[in-house]
């Protein structure tokens, strides 16, 4: 038996309103592993764009307040 297999035999067992906890803490895990990744993107772009946003000639935007 995989890990999802055991997963859904397990919550099989479990009163409705438990069960609706368990949904919830995957919505919860899910938004965590959306926000890292977003993380993990934003940081992959910030190093790609260092030699572009990292010069003389761009210094004036580093004052530019941000949303």
């Amino acid at each position: 038996m995989n890990t999802s297999e055991k997963i859904v035999s397990n919550i099989n067992r479990l009163h409705e309103s438990l069960q609706e906890e368990v949904l919830d803490f995957t919505y919860f895990l899910m938004q965590k592993l959306e926000k890292s990744e977003l993380k993990s993107f934003s940081q992959a772009q910030e190093s790609s764009m260092e030699k572009l946003w990292g010069n003389d000639e761009d210094e004036v935007w580093n004052d530019v307040p941000v949303r």
